[in-house]
């Protein structure tokens, strides 16, 4: 029997990052590694609480700066120095953080081998539902069984939670309507073993697909059903490459996408579409993640260099609906941060969040809404080759 606590992510200091975004600012709250936006007034506000200003001298210079009622300057500052409390009471933490009690199992029921980057992976499954939560989107990377195994992970269930070992250390466990963390962890572990870098080495996850020229790559974001896989699947038979699918991891150093590669996820609604440039999808299975409330069908991605990395050329917010005009327009900063941020996991760490918010805020940000395939293929070269 092995119990196992995970440390939640502990801050060393009570801390903020403020970025000015159009005419408004952006804060960031390390305790609980959230982002809120907030206007000029009361980002000033803030400034002065954590400059140690007492509320007194802060009611006093609200009252004097904006011409208000000594009590409506007061209760302004309460709520905001309220607002700042629960923020620094708040802690962050990891969405795996819980204690358990198990045991591994002496059998495992499925082994599947994996072949990425010249390494070998081992991915042992207690269940044949298990490895329906993973193998679909990694089928296309199966090898016959080796001994080389660089990599070992483990996967069972545990008092009604699914158990994540790498090398016998426990990494993460979750309840089944979490199934979406589970597989976002294991994502990103696959990730830091095939371009060898650590959980602190990379800026953030996006939930997003990635397509790349070569030289640059642009990432589509929007809503699910919106059709960025179904765009990815369009580009990438139209001599693009796919980067990453759902799942787009961005580094620190240089801020670049890299490659992750698992399968396109094509949902029904998007086969018609996809079917003259992919006639294998008529027969490709179909898989039902009921948990998940989507059936999918797969798609083996082009991205054959699994090392590959590019820098990002534009963040495009895409929409595909039937008998539109094709129409690109920038969007604005702060509507673009409202969009990327709560669907994506970010660096906890202060100074990646400076460099996050540093690259944000450098990428031009566009909407795009189409139903003329050839139309939107046109618009990706002109975006790739600055021809707007």
């Amino acid at each position: 029997m092995k119990t196992f606590i995970k440390r939640s992510f502990v801050e060393k200091e009570n801390e903020i990052l403020i970025k000015k975004i159009e005419e408004k600012h952006i804060v960031w709250f390390q305790n609980s590694n959230s982002y809120l936006i907030f206007e000029n007034s009361t980002t000033a506000i803030i400034k002065k609480l954590y400059a140690k200003q007492t509320l007194s001298e802060i009611e006093n210079w609200c009252r004097l700066k904006f011409d208000l009622p000594k009590n409506l300057a007061k209760k302004f500052v309460k709520d905001i120095d309220k607002l700042v409390q629960k923020q620094c009471q708040t802690a962050y933490k990891t969405t795996d953080a819980t204690a358990i009690n198990f045991v591994s199992p002496n059998i495992y029921d499925r082994s599947k081998y994996y072949l990425i980057n010249k390494i070998y992976f081992l991915i042992e499954f207690e269940t044949e539902f298990l490895e329906t939560l993973i193998h679909p989107k990694f089928a296309h990377l199966e090898v016959s069984k080796t001994n080389t195994t660089t990599h070992q992970y483990q996967i069972f269930q545990e008092n009604g939670r699914i158990v994540f070992l790498v090398a016998g250390e426990h990494i993460g466990n979750w309840n089944f309507k979490d199934i979406h963390l589970f597989q976002g962890k294991f994502s990103m572990e696959i990730v830091q073993h095939i371009h060898q870098k650590e959980g602190d080495e990379w800026l953030g996850v996006f939930h997003a697909s990635a397509i790349g020229n070569g030289k640059n790559s642009l990432l589509f974001l929007g809503d699910s059903g919106n059709g960025k896989s179904t765009s990815l699947a369009l580009l990438q038979a139209n001599g693009f490459r796919c980067l990453a699918d759902d799942f787009v991891p961005v580094d620190v150093k240089k801020q670049e996408v890299y490659c992750f590669p698992a399968a396109i996820s094509i949902k029904k609604n998007s086969l018609k579409t996809l079917f003259p440039s992919y006639p294998e999808l008529k027969i490709a299975s179909e898989h039902h993640f009921k948990r998940l409330h989507k059936t999918v069908r797969f798609l083996v991605p082009n991205n054959l260099d699994h090392t590959a990395h590019l820098p990002c050329k534009a963040l495009i917010f895409i929409h595909y609906q039937q008998d539109i005009e094709l129409e690109l327009k920038p969007i604005s900063k702060i509507a673009a941060f409202e969009q990327l941020v709560p669907d994506a996991w970010i660096s906890p760490i202060k100074e990646n969040v400076a460099v996050f918010l540093e690259w944000f805020l450098k990428l031009p940000c566009y909407q795009l809404h189409y139903s003329d395939t050839k139309k939107m293929i046109k618009t990706i070269h002109k975006i790739f080759n600055d021809d707007l």
